[in-house]
């Protein structure tokens, strides 16, 4: 028994190995790449490249290759208001889209988790199906509908309700709509998978002792339910952040989002290590929730742990006779 432990441990570690093969080649390495781009002059960042570092220069090779990196990239970010109201126009709209689709999406998941058994196969299927679409095509559907002569005008004007077209699109109502429409399924599956696993039991315990269904939902349902909740906001916010597709067909051209300086700056402006400082920035602050969030998840799970384990050791205290 006591060798076969240790065995177990190194089996373990190395199919630990691809995962961590996986995350460092896909994901740490291009990271750091993209971090010395933004360190670096646009002579060594951007093609065509100019070698800066000849082995055969020794020690002042190398010293020459460090000089070749600066941090005038982050400073210009910083001195232009342009990026701050960047950065800010793009964590407001993730934060209000996120809202959103909070508010829209947990009714949803809520009616899903009370449906039948048979029927949640149905509605989950329903939810995924867009997906099933080319995300292009989706946003581009919504300009053929929001244009002046598009389906939506068409149909107000149709009812009355409206004598000239509206112009919907290129707008911020356009955008969120967008946001919304693409990203609702990320927001509705992780609440439904949270949102089934409450134990009926527990609701039906606090009807029994009298309390309102209101008071249900808040005191129960809801508490329960914050794990789907916050891994929903996360699936949504960090990717709005970050999006281009959406707010360059369909919102305004008068303010920019992150995503789309990135695009400017790479392939319009050509100034790379400008773009890179930009997105390790953006990483960073995108970072910071969730580092906070796991830190908040451990001390949880080590109360909770802690809670079983005295619970485990506790004796009754003997009956007074």
């Amino acid at each position: 028994m006591a060798s076969a432990a240790p065995e177990e441990k190194r089996r373990v570690s190395r199919a630990a190995l691809l995962p961590l093969l996986w995350l460092v080649v896909f994901f740490a390495l291009p990271t750091l790449i993209v971090l010395k781009l933004s360190i670096s002059q646009s002579a060594i960042a951007q093609p065509p490249y100019t070698p800066v570092f000849d082995i055969r220069a020794g020690v002042d090779g190398a010293l020459a290759f460090i000089q070749g990196f600066t941090l005038d990239n982050y400073a210009s970010l910083f001195r232009d208001t342009l990026y701050a109201s960047t950065y800010l126009r793009s964590l407001g709209v993730a934060a209000i889209s996120t809202v959103i689709l909070l508010l829209i999406a947990y009714p949803i998941a809520y009616a899903m988790s009370r449906a039948p058994k048979r029927m949640q196969g149905v509605l989950l299927m329903l939810i995924v199906l867009p997906f099933w679409t080319a995300f292009l095509i989706r946003v581009y559907a919504w300009i053929n509908i929001l244009q002046r002569d598009g389906l939506l005008n068409q149909f107000l004007m149709a009812l009355r309700i409206t004598n000239e077209p509206i112009a919907w699109l290129a707008s911020d109502s356009a955008l969120f709509l967008g946001i919304v429409y693409s990203y609702l399924p990320f927001m509705i599956l992780p609440l439904f998978a949270s949102l089934e696993r409450i134990d009926p039991a527990l609701r039906e315990a606090a009807a029994d002792l009298g309390a309102a269904p209101w008071k249900i939902f808040w005191r129960v349902t809801f508490p329960l339910s914050t794990p789907g909740v916050v891994a929903g906001a996360l699936l949504c916010f960090i990717p709005i952040v970050g999006e281009f597709v959406i707010p360059d067909l369909l919102g305004p051209s008068s303010s920019q989002m992150i995503g789309q300086t990135l695009w400017s700056e790479f392939f319009q402006n050509r100034d790379w290590p400008l773009a890179s400082a930009l997105a390790i920035v953006m990483l960073v602050l995108l970072i910071l929730p969730i580092v906070y969030y796991q830190r908040l998840q451990g001390r949880a799970l080590a109360d909770d742990r802690g809670g079983r384990r005295q619970g485990a050791f506790a004796r009754p205290a003997p009956n007074e006779q």
